[in-house]
């Protein structure tokens, strides 16, 4: 009964109508992966180790960390970032080319016009450098603000979520859903607490772990339910089963699929 509350209160969400066309990826087990961000990546031992401790449940083999990397940039815009030398895997330590790369923009770029067309401009850019590399792309849709922070907008969400599946579209890239189901996740719990207390901007753990649960089936379009994963004991089973099924949940119905 509980699933079932839950998926309809999802399946009802309009927030989830994606109208994408990339709704998967060719390889949905890389083990070769660029992620380039700021602090919504590295905060609470970076997403980039939550989602490969995920993956390696499921692969045959332990991936090489030498070849799974997170390039991040503080307080960065879509536009900081030096695009050319990070896929040159050589220059950050990789042995191979990046089969796959992640793409988050800045917190703030989807509250003016006129950031959200820079960022569109710089997506078009950034995915054809990545496709010209030869590794496939996808846009890491960021969370909106909640209170304390004072651009806190309840409306946000709709800018972030238009922004990043506009740029999917225009650019042939998979959008990783992760806005979309802190959005979910607090409609069903109000008071968990998925952002941090201080700022309401950056993730809290559970914050991350939704994340890495989202970025990890969007991915392989394998459920994240049954993960033993937890963040070596510091996720209680309550938080970590209910976070895995708003993320199966939220990535079934953007994607329009059944995992």
């Amino acid at each position: 009964m509980k699933y079932l509350l839950i998926y309809f209160f999802i399946a009802t969400n309009l927030l989830l109508a994606s109208d994408t066309q990339v709704n998967s990826l060719i390889n949905k087990t890389p083990e070769r992966v660029l992620y380039i961000g700021n602090s919504y990546l590295y905060y609470n031992d970076s997403l980039h180790n939550h989602v490969r401790r995920m993956f390696e449940e499921i692969y045959p083999n332990e991936i090489d960390t030498s070849n799974y990397k997170s390039v991040t940039i503080s307080g960065s815009r879509s536009w900081h970032h030096n695009i050319d030398y990070m896929l040159n895997h050589k220059n950050i330590g990789a042995d191979q080319p990046f089969q796959l790369v992640i793409f988050q923009g800045g917190s703030g770029e989807a509250n003016t016009k006129s950031e959200r067309k820079i960022f569109s401009n710089e997506v078009e850019e950034v995915v054809n450098k990545i496709h010209t590399s030869g590794a496939e792309a996808a846009l890491y849709m960021i969370h909106a603000y909640v209170e304390p922070h004072d651009q806190a907008n309840p409306n946000m969400i709709e800018d972030i979520r238009n922004m990043y599946v506009d740029a999917g579209i225009k650019n042939n890239a998979l959008v990783i859903p992760v806005g979309i189901a802190f959005e979910n996740a607090y409609k069903i719990k109000p008071n968990i607490k998925l952002h941090k207390s201080f700022d309401g901007s950056h993730p809290s753990m559970l914050g991350t772990y939704l994340a890495s649960c989202v970025v990890f089936a969007s991915i392989t379009q394998k459920t994240p339910k049954g993960l033993h994963y937890n963040y070596f004991n510091k996720i209680s089973d309550a938080d970590k089963n209910f976070l895995q099924d708003i993320a199966h949940m939220t990535v079934e119905s953007f994607f329009d699929l059944e995992l």
